[in-house]
């Protein structure tokens, strides 16, 4: 026999070691390893990190595996791995309930146990005994079983062990707004129990998602089956909160040596170099010691300072445990792997050989490394003086198992028997190095020809959804609910995935299923979602930032694909907007933004986008893996085929079986493209009937539907056409309208009575279009019975008024109120009346169809993109000889334009028009006529008494009205009474609170509520309403704001720095008040002009002031208001909507004016925004150390707050935070955080050992206004006219009853709050002097340097 190279002894040597250090305490049952000898309990964790070492050496082995002998010892390392990542499989699918119940509920006791009995691998501890929630614990496991799988190890033997792993998947990719115990089991560090958001879990998580996405569990052998598939947003979604928390690691730990594990081995979960080097210098610089790194600041753990006799502490000892916190080895094991990654061997030798320092000898020689070091009780009192001075003694195990196993692969590495390549097989630590630029591919697709040739005459060529073929184009809701089949498993009782969200980065790939490919179109384009999805400017707008962030945030093979359908619905007055051809012509020029774009057809890019293949929808429990599940059949033959797409499949079996929504989306597309059925009915467009009739082109002779429509409205309040009503004969005029209006699609066969209920429903629910006529005089409703106000609700015209008639309904009835049968009771519906009706109707077509078809103008019916779907009257001539209501609709721009174009528009826009009202009550009235079957039972009562038609469904009807018509204020307002909520509400709101910002809703100071945790949309709804009472508008509008802020802090978080919580009440009151600046109107004009801004403008109008930038309003086409940046306040001209332009004398004074209000305005805004100067809070901390508390407002900030917090604690700063939330008036919390500021600058310039008593700070702001106005009064300056003037007895009486003349807040004169901070009359000048005048500590005689920076 050979004998042994130099390096088989060596490893021999640690063969020896981690047999007799690891190995021999491995349970030969289970494979797990027992926390001690007294201890049986295994920790996942631990256990994980323990056979880390085993791990390294069998991948050492294999590599001078020369002898049989070295590919047995390599093969045993091996199996042993195998047997503890399987036992803690088995211990973990016995608890598979928990993951499926945690699912729903992530709840800390529906969590996976973090420790099992090492014997059985059952649980010790019950579900409320321990801080089991521990997510960095399953991510940790997940992450090591993908290395170990992809060095070659198969450790998942069965399909059903891998539908359990892809379940752990779905448990652990919430991590970022699951609060949780962390990696030290504690959650908040006084160790009551409550769990927090913690970084180290949050990266944790996300490694594993990202090692486990499109891993295959059988490694080499495996199938399509054994995949595991993560959406890859979820996992950005965790990287993007990693990114804004690091270095803190959560609310009560500033910061945590445990962080190392995420920025280094084994996660490597952080791309930014520079962060990663700010993180590890924040803990070497604050945790770091002779002995180790502390775990965090104030840690009492075996402190001889802690009281062993109970597990938690009391807030006031934190304190104690200052400077003589543990000092843990392991992490310099830590630190010695992390510079040995980055090849960086003077540091790895620098902490190898501080490390061998502080490690214990055993008897027989082996380097042991210990749990902690402490200080010894009767050093205590020297190490408080003299930190780090004293020698410390080791306390608890030793060998310390995790540690042990680091040391020793930090010793492989070392030696050179193992590469770093080895110990990360899926080049996770390759994350940081800069990628090259990522090309984002944009596929837009024409719904029809028609829309295609439009865009062809602007020179942008784009297929159809029918040229694309065989490429299918789906809305992202698809793919969603394609995942939900994920991880499906009946024996396990696992139910897949239960999120139902799909964000850009999977919808950015194609997908593939058995010989199909998918393309599938962004979540935010699905036009079923909230009223915000019908403004075409934000569409645009909310494209541009996600094409930005997939430039940052793609890490796929291939290139991110974004694919539109561009619809009728997004025309507009059957134009397309020019927003969005001018966004199409930059994205043909090959860049946006910044962002690098190719804009080509979707078949020119099937080779350079990601395919992923969706094969988990086989049914492979069933036995045929190849054959489609079969729910997904039904799912795909039910839905796919006509989501967008143009084919023939659409002469259902009865339309009742699909959803609403869809039947609604595809109800414009038919064989027979040019079709015009005037049936404006959103919900179902094709005309049925068993004899097709030929299509006819519609003749001049024909009225246009919206006259028609009109007739019935004003000649009998409510007239059944002819043919239906109750009694009267077919008469002729109606038969030949029939013939021509009416062409019938003969792919719509839906079924009669499903028509006739809707055609019912739309008799009787009669909201017209708005035309602009004021309110009545005075109606006073309150005094007008029920059934008058249905009556005038019929008849009237007006949008607004239709509204409060519909708002006083809901006040009185409530939304379930039946109006239906309401009235009519002095309208019989007999035969005379119904006659004069048809005759009426002729000659007045006549006279205004022949004046159209000269070109008269016609208001476009609903000037919006939803455009003229379903516009039920839009009259518009000057032929109001016959019917004396009619009004120019003056809200649409005229176009001009043929009966002809104007049906068309009609049917077209038609579709989309997809909300979630049942019922699209706000139709032509008239559509009766399109019932072609002849159906006689169609002809009986078209109101029979049961027939229900609530105040909510002609709310609904008025909601989709006012969205088509852009009327952005009644769209608020009606959103809010049917109690609609933005389907990302809970998203937006998460994803605020994830990045350490709290959100207030309500009008500060009375009825605020602060939303801390993550809610249920639900709740969360409820919460924004209570809020604010009645107010149905604002609520909606906070929604609004919410996903606008949540948009802006995923996409420019620098936006956000220095705020802590972000007030959306107060956000809206600033808002009103720059309108009423910017316009020169009163507050409630400017209130009414902020609830009509459309939602780009609002967005933009938030982002101006949330930037702090200038900003003026143009008016432009319909009344709308455009916020535009000005680069300087003086520049530019404001135009003065509606109030005239100021000119001469006026002029002048607005522009001085406006330089005049800037630190007022400054002030305001920030005080609203909660912004602070940078390292505000711990500053404030220094203050509190010298005094004894700081009161703001009534509210005292107690010295002891010191004792319980470090500075840099997020507790801490929402402490302060919401002392200074106490102050109502913006500006003037401003003043008091100056006034802090100066404080600050007091005790760091050491000028007094000690700062006294409670401190009043609203004290020092008053003192320095009084100051102020003293010297205003000596140089006469602009004070003089109202605070500073000498009082007589008007002006006493005046401030005595609180109103200055200025108008400034809290006392304060307007004129400080409009002074700047520096300069001789600055207020930091007046601040200062106040400091001096108002603390006793101060010295009031002799010299004294005064620096104020």
């Amino acid at each position: 026999m050979r004998s042994r190279s130099n390096s088989g002894v060596r490893l021999d040597y640690y063969q020896r070691i981690v047999h007799r250090l690891i190995l021999a305490h491995q349970e030969p049952v289970t494979g797990l390893f027992p926390a001690s000898n007294v201890n049986s309990h295994a920790w996942i964790r631990d256990n994980v990190y323990c056979i880390l070492a085993v791990w390294g050496l069998s991948m050492a082995y294999k590599k001078i595996a020369d002898q049989d002998e070295d590919r047995a010892k390599c093969y045993e390392l091996e199996q042993s791995c195998v047997k503890l990542m399987r036992g803690l499989l088995m211990a973990m699918m016995n608890q598979k309930d928990k993951v499926e119940k945690f699912k729903m509920t992530q709840s800390p006791y529906d969590s996976l146990h973090a420790k099992y009995s090492s014997k059985n691998g059952l649980p010790v501890v019950g579900d409320r005994e321990w801080g089991h929630l521990q997510i960095d614990a399953v991510s940790l496991y997940l992450l090591i079983l993908a290395q170990m799988t992809a060095s070659g190890l198969q450790i998942v033997f069965s399909l059903d062990e891998v539908s359990f792993i892809q379940n752990l998947v779905f448990y652990i990719e919430s991590a970022y707004s699951i609060p949780d115990y962390g990696i030290w089991e504690r959650g908040d560090k006084t160790n009551h129990g409550e769990p927090e958001l913690n970084a180290s879990s949050i990266g944790m998580a996300k490694a594993a998602l990202e090692a486990m996405n499109e891993l295959d569990l059988f490694g080499a052998r495996g199938g399509p089956a054994s995949v595991i598939h993560v959406l890859a947003d979820e996992a950005h979604k965790c990287q993007a909160v990693l990114q804004s928390m690091l270095p803190r690691e959560s609310n009560s730990k500033e910061l945590d040596s445990g962080l190392l594990c995420v920025i280094g081995f084994p996660a490597f979960a952080v791309d930014d170099a520079q962060l990663i080097h700010n993180t590890k210098d924040a803990i070497l610089c604050r945790l770091q010691g002779k002995y180790g790194c502390k775990r965090f600041l104030r840690d009492g753990y075996r402190t001889p300072k802690e009281d062993p006799s109970r597990l938690y502490y009391e807030r006031w000892e934190l304190r104690m445990f200052e400077n003589i916190e543990c000092e843990w080895p392991l992490f310099y094991c830590y630190l010695i792997l992390f510079h040995a990654f980055q090849n960086d061997k003077r540091s790895v030798q620098e902490y190898a050989d501080r490390l061998e320092k502080i490690m214990v000898r055993s008897e027989d020689g082996i380097l042991l490394v210990p749990e902690s070091y402490a200080v010894p009780q009767d050093l205590v009192g020297f190490e408080y003086q003299k930190p780090g001075s004293q020698a410390r003694e080791v306390v608890g195990r030793c060998p310390f198992l995790w540690g042990q196993s680091l040391f020793i692969l930090g010793r492989l590495l070392q030696e050179g028997f193992l590469a770093v390549g080895e110990l990360d097989p899926l080049n996770r630590r390759l994350g940081a190095q800069k990628k090259p630029d990522v090309v984002v591919q944009v596929v837009i697709i024409a719904e029809d020809n028609e829309i295609r040739d439009k865009l062809a005459e602007h020179d942008l060529h784009v297929q159809t959804i029918a040229e694309v073929a065989p490429i299918e184009v789906q809305p992202a809701r698809v793919l969603s609910h394609l995942y939900t089949y994920l991880g499906r498993n009946r024996k396990l009782g696992l139910s897949g995935r239960k999120s139902r969200d799909v964000g850009i980065l999977s919808t950015s790939k194609l997908y593939s299923l058995k010989d199909r490919i998918f393309a599938f179109t962004p979540q935010f384009v699905d036009l079923s979602r909230f009223y915000i999805a019908s403004d075409n400017e934000l569409m645009i707008d909310i494209l541009k930032g996600e094409i930005n962030f997939l430039k940052s945030a793609w890490d796929l093979l291939g290139r991110p694909l974004v694919t539109l359908v561009l619809k009728r619905i997004h025309l507009d007055q059957d134009r397309i907007p020019l927003a969005m051809i001018q966004t199409m012509r930059k994205l043909k020029s090959g860049y946006i933004n910044g962002t690098r774009v190719m804009l080509g057809n979707l078949k020119d890019f099937l080779n350079t986008s990601a395919i992923t293949d969706l094969s988990f929808l086989g049914s492979t429990e069933d036995g045929y893996p190849d054959r489609l599940h079969p729910d997904v059949q039904t799912y795909l033959d039910e839905h796919l085929l006509r989501s967008f797409s143009n084919r023939n499949t659409m002469n259902l079996r009865g339309g009742q079986l699909r959803p609403r929504t869809l039947r609604r989306r595809m109800s414009c597309k038919g064989a027979i493209k040019k079709t015009r059925s005037i049936n404006v009915d959103s919900d179902n467009l094709g005309m049925e009937g068993p004899s097709p009739l030929t299509e006819r082109r519609l003749s001049s002779i024909v009225p246009p539907p919206w006259l028609q429509a009109n007739k019935q409205n004003h000649v009998s309040v409510f007239a059944t056409t002819p043919e239906e009503g109750p009694t009267s004969p077919p008469q002729l005029g109606g038969e030949l309208i029939r013939e021509n209006i009416y062409p019938v699609d003969p792919h719509h066969g839906r079924l009669a009575v499903d028509r006739r209920s809707e055609f019912v429903r739309q008799q009787e629910i009669t909201v017209p279009k708005i035309l602009i006529q004021r309110h009545r005089a005075e109606t006073n409703f309150a005094e007008t019975e029920v059934e008058e106000l249905i009556a005038m609700l019929r008849e009237t015209e007006n949008l607004e008024e239709q509204g409060d008639i519909l708002q006083f309904l809901v006040d009185t009835q409530g939304l379930d109120f039946n109006t239906a049968g309401l009235g009519f009771k002095h309208k019989s519906g007999d035969n005379d009346n119904n006659n004069a009706a048809v005759e009426l109707e002729q000659t007045f077509l006549d006279e205004v169809v022949l004046e159209l078809a000269g070109g008269g103008t016609c208001g476009g019916g609903g000037s919006g993109a939803a455009g003229a779907s379903s516009s039920s009257t839009s009259p518009t001539s000057s032929a109001s000889a016959v019917m004396p209501k009619v009004i120019i609709d003056a809200a649409s721009s005229p176009t001009t334009a043929t009966a002809n174009d104007e049906n068309e528009k009609n049917n077209k826009v038609t579709a989309a028009t997809a909300t979630n009202s049942a019922t699209a009550s706000n139709n032509n009235q008239n559509n009766t006529s399109s019932n072609n079957n002849n159906d006689s039972s169609q002809s009986e009562g078209m109101l029979e008494e049961g027939r229900v038609v609530t105040v909510r469904d002609l709310l609904k009807g008025l909601y989709e009205k006012a969205c088509q018509q852009k009327l952005w204020g009644l769209v608020r307002h009606t959103a809010g009474m049917l109690g609609k909520r933005v389907e990302d509400l809970a998203k937006a709101v998460t994803d605020l609170l994830v990045r350490q910002k709290q959100v207030t809703v309500g009008m500060p100071p009375n009825n605020e509520h602060t939303i801390t945790a993550p809610l249920p949309e639900g709740e969360l709804r409820q919460l924004i309403h209570d809020a604010y009472g009645d107010d149905e508008s604002t609520a909606m509008l906070t929604q609004e704001l919410m996903v606008y802020l949540a948009m802006f802090i995923r996409t420019e978080p620098q936006l956000f720095h220095e705020m802590l919580r972000l007030r959306v009440g107060l956000i809206i009151q600033v808002m009103a008040k720059e309108l009423s600046r910017t316009l020169n109107c009163d507050g409630e004009a400017a209130s009414e002009h902020l609830l009509n801004l459309s939602p780009f403008e609002m967005k933009n109008l938030l982002y101006h002031i949330l930037s702090g930038k200038e900003f003026a309003v143009s008016s432009v086409a319909r009344g709308n208001l455009s916020i535009v940046s000005c680069k300087s306040s003086r520049v530019s001209k404001k135009s003065q909507i509606g109030l005239g332009d100021p000119e001469g004398e006026d002029a002048l004074i607005a522009t001085i004016d406006d330089r005049q209000g800037q630190w007022l305005r400054r002030r305001r805004l920030d005080g609203a925004l909660n912004r602070v100067p940078r390292d505000f809070y711990s500053r404030v901390w220094t203050v509190l150390e010298k005094c004894q508390g700081l009161a703001i407002e009534g509210r005292v900030l107690q010295q002891s707050l010191t004792q319980e917090m470090t500075p840099g604690e997020l507790k801490f700063a929402l402490e302060v935070e919401t002392a200074l939330n106490q102050i109502p008036q913006p500006e003037y919390r401003q003043l008091v955080v100056e006034a802090l500021m100066v404080l600050t600058l007091v005790t760091e310039h050491n000028m007094v050992p000690s700062l006294g008593d409670v401190i009043y700070v609203e004290h020092l702001v008053h003192k320095a206004n009084q100051l102020f106005l003293e010297d205003q009064r000596k140089v006469q300056g602009d004070a003089t006219l109202c605070c500073a003037k000498l009082k007589d007895g008007k002006e006493q009486q005046q401030a005595a009853s609180g109103m200055l003349l200025c108008g400034g807040a809290a006392y304060i004169c307007q004129h400080l709050y409009d002074s700047a901070p520096s300069g001789s009359y600055g207020t930091m000048t007046y601040m200062s002097r106040a400091v001096a005048h108002v603390l006793d500590c101060v010295p009031k005689h002799g010299e004294m340097e005064c620096a104020i920076s």
